[in-house]
């Protein structure tokens, strides 16, 4: 079996983040809706699960038909590739040289390196050139499924327990209060996988969450009222 590379482990460790991610904000927003509703442990606890093994199917497949699509997409790209190669070969070698140019290489480096590249593999130097992706190093769509399969779950324990457990007066705010936390967590997580700003990363993903449980609320008490 090939050792996966080091983008497809950092596509599927994506994936599992925001499966957690997911899982944290969706169930947190129905527990927190339907607490905002009813004091019914049972109801908001059957809920919780509901949505949890919902989102678990839904994660799982969505992971699956989006990697299939964007698989897809690089398979094209390589089929029209290797007829470029063929139809103009002198025209790809002088793309790969421009963009060596671009980088700040200077000319006669450019050349030699752009003559030494082609020679070694024109396919994958010429498909990573102009489509920013390696020939073969597609994401597995089998192993982000599973990745957000059983991540969203894990991520979905954590408000589920705590409006479950804690006592009614607190658990509202209490759950409030470990999915931000929680979300802090995911948001710098997935930041980092996809080499964003942390900062902003971390802030985006918590002010969406805030949001996401105080509507759910509003609307789960004026349902309830």
């Amino acid at each position: 079996m090939e050792e996966k590379s080091l983008a497809q482990r950092v596509n599927v460790m994506r994936a599992a983040v925001m499966g957690a991610n997911d899982g944290i904000l969706s169930v947190a927003g129905i527990v927190i809706g339907v607490a905002g509703a009813t004091t019914n442990s049972y109801a908001i606890f059957i809920s919780g699960i509901a949505g949890m093994l919902a989102g678990t199917v839904s994660m799982a497949m969505g992971e699956y038909v989006s990697v299939n699509t964007q698989k897809d997409a690089q398979k094209r790209a390589v089929a029209r590739q290797k007829q470029a190669l063929k139809d103009n070969y002198e025209k790809e070698v002088e793309f790969v040289k421009q963009n060596y140019l671009k980088q700040g290489i200077n000319e006669q480096l450019a050349a030699k390196a752009t003559k030494e590249m082609m020679a070694k593999d024109a396919l994958v130097t010429t498909v990573r050139e102009r489509y920013g992706f390696e020939v073969n190093e597609f994401t597995s769509p089998y192993a982000a499924a599973i990745a957000s399969m059983i991540s969203f779950p894990l991520g979905s324990i954590l408000p589920l327990l705590a409006i479950t457990l804690l006592p009614t007066r607190i658990r509202i705010i209490a759950t409030f209060v470990a999915v931000i936390i929680a979300l802090s967590f995911t948001g710098y997580g997935a930041a980092v996988l996809g080499n964003a700003n942390r900062r902003q990363g971390l802030l985006r993903n918590v002010v969406a969450g805030i949001l996401t449980m105080v509507v759910t609320y509003v609307i789960g008490s004026l349902i309830g009222s």
